[in-house]
C-alpha cells in the first residue's frame, strides 16, 4: 500500500512571468539535453556492459552520475557533502523530501534506488528508473525471503542500494518515523554477516524570501508545477548531504533496532544541519 504524507495544504501552483519562463527553459532546456543524449548512451552501453561483466555495472553509473551533477549544476543548486560515503557491501538510507533527492544523492555517490513496484509504471520516471538500475519491491513482509534475494544478487555486483525508509516524500522540515518493512531482507543470509547500513541526512535550505518547505514535495502536489516552481526561482537555495558511520547489520537483534539506530542518526543529521 503507498504511503503520502499529508501536512500543511501545498503551496498555490506558481504564476510565472516572462523572465520566469526565460529561466525555465534555459535551465531545462539544459537539463533535458542531457537526458537526450546521456540516457539513450546509457541502453547502448549497457549491452556490451552486460555481455562482458554481467550484473556489474563498471561503465553505466558513472552516466547517471554525470547527468545529476549537471542537473544541479544547471539548476543552480548548491550541494555540500559531510561525512564518508561507506566501503563494502550495503545500502544507504536517507529521509525523503523531493524529487530532487533523486539528483542530489546520486550526484554525491553512484547508487542505486530501491522503490515501490508502482514506480516502474509511471509515465517518463518509470522508463528512467528501469534504465537507471531501479530495484523495484513491493513492501510485503510475505515477500521478504525473495526480496533478499534479489537484494542480495545486487549487492554481491558491487552495487550500492539506496531506499527511503519514511515511505513518503515530506514538506523537508521534519523527519518521519522509519518504517521497517524493507530493512527485513537485510537479515536473511547472505545478507545477514556482511550487509551494512549507512544513514544520510537531507537538508535543504529554501531560497532566499521563499518558504522553508519551498523544495519540499508531498500531499496531492503535482509534479509539474514543483519543477516549474523550482526552474523558475531566481536564485536557489541549497542542500546538505550527511554520511553517518555505517551500521553493520549483524550488530543488531532485528529490523526495528536497526531501522530506530538508523533513524536516530538520520535525525540527529537533520537537527544539526537545519539548526
Amino acid at each position: 500500500m503507498s504511503v503520502t504524507w499529508n501536512g500543511a495544504p501545498p503551496p498555490p501552483s506558481p504564476v510565472l512571468g516572462l523572465r520566469d519562463w526565460v529561466r525555465v527553459f534555459r535551465r531545462g532546456g539544459g537539463i533535458l539535453g542531457a537526458l537526450l543524449v546521456c540516457f539513450p548512451l546509457l541502453l547502448i552501453l549497457r549491452w556490451p556492459e552486460r555481455a562482458i561483466w554481467g550484473e556489474a555495472r563498471p561503465v553505466t553509473p558513472w552516466i547517471t552520475q554525470g547527468v545529476c551533477i549537471w542537473t544541479c549544476r544547471c539548476l543552480g543548486l548548491r550541494r555540500e557533502v559531510t561525512g564518508v560515503p561507506m566501503r563494502g557491501q550495503g545500502a544507504y538510507v536517507s529521509n525523503h523530501v523531493s524529487w530532487l533527492d533523486i539528483f542530489v544523492l546520486n550526484a554525491s555517490k553512484r547508487l542505486y534506488f530501491v522503490a515501490k513496484a508502482e514506480v516502474a509504471g509511471w509515465a517518463g520516471i518509470g522508463w528512467l528508473a528501469r534504465g537507471t538500475g531501479t530495484v523495484f519491491v513491493r513492501r510485503d513482509r510475505n515477500d521478504a525471503k525473495r526480496q533478499a534475494e534479489m537484494l542480495g544478487a545486487r549487492l554481491g555486483a558491487g552495487h550500492r542500494l539506496l531506499f527511503f525508509p519514511e515511505s513518503t516524500s515530506t514538506d523537508g522540515l521534519r523527519v518521519l518515523p522509519f518504517r521497517t518493512t524493507l530493512f527485513a531482507p537485510f537479515f536473511k543470509e547472505p545478507l545477514h554477516e556482511v550487509a551494512q547500513i549507512q544513514p544520510v541526512s537531507l537538508v535543504y535550505t529554501a531560497p532566499d524570501g521563499r518558504a522553508a518547505s519551498f523544495y519540499g514535495w508531498w500531499g496531492d502536489m503535482e509534479f509539474g508545477p514543483s519543477l516549474l516552481a523550482v526552474l523558475a526561482v531566481p536564485r536557489q537555495g541549497s542542500v546538505t548531504v550527511t554520511y553517518h558511520p555505517p551500521l553493520r547489520v549483524a550488530d543488531f537483534a532485528d529490523r526495528k533496532v536497526l531501522a530506530a539506530a538508523a533513524e536516530a542518526a538520520v535525525r540527529g543529521g537533520f537537527s544539526a544541519a537545519a539548526r
